[in-house]
């Protein structure tokens, strides 16, 4: 872990952002949610988080109650593609700029399968300025986008339990499949 990372971490996990709570109480999605508002209006914070011309940057900081959370930088035309954060819940809000987020509106079977042929009314699509966010279930299946052409966008993000995978899929029309699976160790 970088210093920058590390300092990052250590700022966020003794800043007035973490709440205090029983340790034995697993965040809800509200909490979730609540905690990436308070860090999305740190804007020292914010604002130390480096960014590239070319690609996302991210700092993982301490979330509540031992949830993962991550400061994440968008350059314009940005996107993670079709992903979902398997059994874990979470919450991003938008901290500077806009992000678009589309989503599906259906619970998928979370294995055994490769290719799904999606039905016509499930597609969802959100635009979030800054201080907009939400929260999400498990197996929430969604991409997320900075469509501006100049303009850098920040957003603040928060999973529990830690993500323990990441499934990426591709999309053509109506049909889904399942290209990857990513671990932690893929992307910390």
């Amino acid at each position: 872990m970088s210093s920058f990372t590390q300092s990052l971490a250590h700022s966020a996990a003794h800043s007035p952002t973490a709440p205090s709570r029983a340790p034995s109480a697993a965040p809800t999605q509200a909490d979730l949610l609540a905690f990436v508002r308070r860090v999305a209006q740190d804007r020292d914070l914010v604002a130390s988080l480096p960014l590239d011309p070319e690609g996302r940057t991210w700092v993982r900081l301490e979330g509540p109650d031992g949830s993962e959370a991550w400061l994440i930088g968008w350059p314009p035309g940005t996107g993670t593609g079709w992903h979902d954060h398997a059994e874990s819940v979470g919450a991003f809000l938008t901290a500077g700029g806009a992000l678009t987020e589309n989503s599906l509106a259906a619970r998928l079977p979370t294995d055994g399968w490769k290719t799904l042929e999606l039905s016509e009314d499930v597609d969802r699509e959100r635009h979030l300025t800054v201080g907009e966010g939400r929260a999400f279930g498990r197996h929430h299946v969604h991409e997320v986008l900075n469509e501006s052409p100049t303009e850098h966008a920040v957003s603040v993000h928060a999973y529990y339990p830690p993500l323990p995978r990441i499934r990426r899929y591709s999309r053509t029309g109506p049909v889904l499949r399942l290209e990857s699976v990513e671990r932690p160790e893929d992307w910390q």
